[in-house]
């Protein structure tokens, strides 16, 4: 799936000079963790839910008064950003400038791995430089409970084909090892036998056999290394 295939369209938005108080009413009506800032048609900044917090009116701004004055010295840039970050009444002047973006084409793994790897929970879907949508952890959520389940066997999968299937996906991973790990089906049960390394590869294991049609149950019957008898 891709980015246009969740994401939400047409997007609330807000211009840099709209106040701070107008953008706090519309995130809480809306029930939306941020809002993209728009000027001429060009996404120029964002405002989430983190950019409020530490506001004046209050009283979760920063506290200076019993910070020393040697301290305040060399934390002058800081005490001016917070400043206005808590002070500011339009939202051109605390919002995020250098916004994380994504394209209605890209593949839904880019965008979970942006908004896990940066930690934000939206990002807004540039195209051409105009802002057409916005896609949040809860649209891949939705994705995820939208799809419909697969459909039932009319016609139940030969063992074979069921083992070849299995195969070609156990052979993509990196931590399937093919020659010590043996795989048969027999009336639709998966059956590993063999040897591992690691106890964690039997519950990967499972899961790649469940997720293959036509299979109803799975045995692992692998050994770890250590616990094999002594050839000694």
């Amino acid at each position: 799936m891709k980015v246009k295939d969740v994401m939400s369209s047409p997007v609330v938005s807000v211009r840099p000079e709209a106040t701070v108080a107008k953008v706090a009413a519309l995130l809480y009506e809306r029930r939306i963790s941020a809002v993209p800032v728009v000027h001429l048609g060009r996404l120029v900044g964002i405002v989430s839910e983190g950019d409020l917090l530490r506001r004046h009116e209050i009283g979760t701004d920063e506290e200076r008064a019993s910070v020393s004055w040697w301290s305040r010295l060399f934390a002058a840039d800081r005490a001016i950003e917070a400043y206005i970050r808590s002070h500011a009444r339009h939202v051109g002047d605390l919002m995020t400038r250098e916004v994380v973006s994504t394209t209605p084409d890209a593949p839904l793994g880019e965008v979970a791995a942006l908004l896990e790897t940066r930690r934000i929970k939206r990002l807004p879907v540039l195209e051409a430089g105009r802002l057409v949508g916005m896609v949040s952890r809860s649209d891949l959520v939705r994705a995820l409970a939208s799809r419909s389940a697969p459909p039932e066997l009319t016609r139940p999968p030969s063992d074979a084909a069921i083992r070849s299937r299995l195969l070609r996906e156990l052979e993509r991973q990196p931590w399937w090892h093919g020659h010590p790990s043996q795989v048969s089906v027999q009336d639709g049960v998966v059956i590993y036998s063999g040897a591992i390394d690691d106890a964690a590869e039997c519950a990967a294991a499972r899961v790649a056999a469940e997720n293959i049609p036509g299979v109803r149950r799975v045995e692992d019957r692998r050994l770890l290394f250590r616990d094999l008898p002594s050839m000694v």
